[in-house]
């Protein structure tokens, strides 16, 4: 009897509780769609910041409230946010189970991307629409605008690269015709220094002939001086040459004697007086 009495307790109070927690959450999205109609109000009066802090206040009491965050990404279009208001649609795409719902967050999610130029994201989030809402004419026209300007797009963009391919092409030939050119002076520098050494060499061997010319008549006469003959000694038997020295000699004294008589017959003789 007890076990029942306490089961009966515990199943009141979490029944209790099951209300009270309904209660509070249907307070909450009361409150979520009060704050809707005020966003929506200034809305249309085009106050869309305050309107934007509506949509914010009541997804704080409903995260899951479609409504407040598919408004909350028009308000951020219409202040050109378009990144943010992509990022928001993106949200309510997620947290929506009507498949209109989803096909309309995606058909702005093409406007938003067609504003940053993203055309080929356009046309993926008009494809997007489309799988949830095929009869929808007006993506269809859109997709359509975004395919032409995708298409557009990527041909500038080739164009472009193609434009940078020659240029860069440009650039290299000009500067390899630049390299070129420095080459060529580079030799024609080379070459006319050779030919300055080769003329400075030339003139250094000119000047060495000339002075070699100079030194020649000298050297030649000093050449000549060292190949006039020399006395050669006579080849004779030291009897030989004895018998020339006394040859020598005796014809030396005779001449001494000759010269002596000479000298006699010059000088007067000293006469003594008789007294």
């Amino acid at each position: 009897m007890k076990s029942l009495q306490q089961l009966i307790f515990i199943l009141s109070f979490i029944t209790s509780a099951v209300v009270n927690a309904q209660q509070d959450t249907l307070k909450l999205q009361r409150e979520a769609r009060a704050l809707l109609r005020d966003g929506n109000k200034l809305y249309n009066k085009e106050k869309y910041s305050d309107a934007a802090i509506a949509y914010r206040k009541a997804l704080g009491k409903d995260s899951k409230y479609e409504k407040a965050s598919y408004n909350f990404g028009n308000t951020l279009y219409q202040e050109k946010k378009y990144k943010e208001a992509i990022e928001q649609y993106e949200v309510t795409t997620k947290i929506s189970k009507n498949k209109i719902a989803q096909a309309e967050a995606y058909h702005n999610i093409g406007n938003a991307m067609m504003e940053e130029k993203q055309f080929q994201q356009a046309v993926e989030a008009y494809k997007n629409a489309l799988r949830r809402n095929p009869n929808d004419d007006e993506t269809r026209y859109n997709l359509a605008v975004a395919q032409k300007e995708a298409k557009k797009q990527e041909q500038n963009k080739q164009n472009n690269n193609d434009k940078e391919d020659q240029n860069q092409n440009n650039q290299n030939q000009q500067n390899k015709d630049q390299k070129d050119n420095k080459d060529k002076q580079n030799d024609k520098n080379k070459d006319q220094k050779g030919d300055d050494k080769d003329k400075k060499d030339d003139n250094q061997d000119q000047k060495n002939d000339d002075q070699n010319n100079q030194q020649k008549p000298n050297q030649d006469q000093k050449d000549k001086q060292n190949q006039q003959p020399k006395p050669q000694q006579g080849n004779m038997t030291p009897e030989q040459m004895k018998q020339l020295l006394e040859s020598l000699n005796n014809e030396e004294n005779k001449t001494q004697k000759k010269i002596n008589a000479q000298k006699s017959k010059g000088r007067k003789v000293k006469q003594e007086k008789d007294w």
